[in-house]
């Protein structure tokens, strides 16, 4: 049944429930996938040590991060576990919805979901009979933000996860106790911060907005770029602010478009890791890769389509979504090692290459990949399907070399842009 559910996540189906998963799975019912997720026996916190295991073990790179983040799914009604007005930013405005944290793992081969759980806001624990009926339990406990991710980052490194820094949006910047772990097993950490962020000096705290106008000159800033955009390098002005502390530092991004736009981002650099700038720039632009994550899994396995109301049910559904995420991650991946990255230009003046190679396998494609050779598998012959598959393969090639191209030129102008 756990085969069917994820050949359902699979799918190319507009809406991934048990209702239209079962349908596609030949089932006269949905009862059977409803029950996978309400009574079936089964350890879902097992299942979760498996996805995260086999992600890791394809996708483990020296330099692998750890990225925290949270994602909302907007919700009708009171009675689904952990529903409530809050903000979200799948909506970008507050909404009756649900939250969860998710931790990223990302290294230069890859990255997918490896841990995710229901944020329940605190006036829950106020009606123990509400809790009871949503499946939390009459004794549920608060638990913020922050400290589902501490969770999360206890479990990857009780698991020996080898990740080497860890990354989060000023949420998780601010918590000491999240901050305060990766200090203690030595894993750095480039988390951003808000501008009332208390920055340890040699006089003491100081905001790190009026530490940045105090401390950084002109000549300071450098221009660089945190990573590959889909029409160009991200590119920013950078500086380095040291602190109280030898091995911590302010790092500061300043728009180009608006030199009054800066943001904020407390690093950590264990003994033995570069503390260069080009180096943190490179770890905060790695923050996105959970954005990427979510966006994938709720368009590619449907991560936030699930109807589930009461917790256990919930997580089950996360859980194989994130199952189906990482099969398909690792497939991206190995593509990408078996192919060179394509070329981009590096100068506003770089020729024309012969060249310009193809993108890398993204999800979405290895999903409709994966679904075109199940179905030509299961259909055809083999001799049939291997020349059918053949033939998809040279138009996904086909396609890809095409998008490298037009990587390459949007590249190039957006350098020209910069120049």
């Amino acid at each position: 049944m756990r085969l069917d559910y994820l050949r359902g996540l699979l799918a190319d189906l507009p809406r991934k429930n048990c209702w239209t998963m079962a349908e596609h799975a030949g089932k006269t019912r949905a009862f059977g996938l409803q029950r996978l997720l309400y009574q079936a026996v089964w350890d879902e916190d097992a299942a979760l040590e498996v996805v995260r295991g086999f992600a890791v073990r394809h996708l483990a790179a020296p330099g692998a991060v750890l990225v925290f983040d949270e994602t909302g799914q907007e919700k009708k009604g009171e009675a689904t576990a952990g529903v409530g007005r809050q903000y979200t930013g799948t909506t970008g405005q507050v909404s009756n919805a649900v939250v969860a944290v998710y931790c990223t793992y990302a290294s230069a081969l890859g990255h997918c979901l490896i841990d995710g759980d229901l944020y329940v806001q605190e006036h829950w624990t106020k009606d123990p009979q509400r809790c009871e009926r949503a499946g939390l339990g009459e004794d549920f406990t608060f638990h913020a933000k922050t400290a589902i991710a501490l969770q999360q980052a206890r479990r990857a490194v009780a698991a020996g996860v080898p990740v080497d820094w860890a990354a989060g949006d000023e949420v998780y910047g601010r918590s000491s106790k999240l901050r305060g772990f990766f200090e203690e097993h030595d894993i750095g950490y480039v988390f951003a911060v808000g501008v009332n962020f208390a920055v340890p000096t040699g006089v003491g705290p100081i905001r790190a907005d009026v530490l940045a106008a105090k401390k950084v000159p002109k000549r300071a800033w450098n221009r660089l770029s945190c990573g590959q955009g889909a029409k160009g390098p991200r590119v920013y002005d950078w500086a380095l602010i040291a602190t109280a502390g030898p091995r911590h530092h302010l790092l500061v991004r300043r728009s180009i478009a608006d030199p009054t736009d800066l943001s904020y981002f407390y690093a950590y650099t264990p003994e033995g890791q570069s503390m260069a700038l080009s180096d943190l720039v490179a770890i905060a632009g790695i923050r996105w890769t959970v954005e990427e994550d979510f966006a994938n899994g709720k368009d590619a396995v449907g991560l936030d389509h699930t109807q589930a109301r009461r917790y256990r049910s919930w997580r089950r559904h996360a859980v194989l979504a994130m199952a189906a995420l990482a099969l398909l991650s690792v497939i991206a991946s190995l593509d990408r090692r078996d192919h060179p990255a394509p070329v981009l230009p590096t100068s506003p003046t770089t020729e024309t290459p012969a060249d310009f190679g193809r993108i890398a396998l993204t999800v979405t494609e290895a999903r409709r990949l994966f679904q075109l050779f199940t179905h030509l598998l299961r259909d055809l012959t083999p001799a049939l399907a291997t020349r059918r598959m053949d033939f998809h393969l040279q138009w996904s090639t086909w396609r890809r070399r095409h998008q490298a191209r037009a990587r390459w030129h949007h590249y190039k102008q957006r350098l020209t842009d910069l120049d």
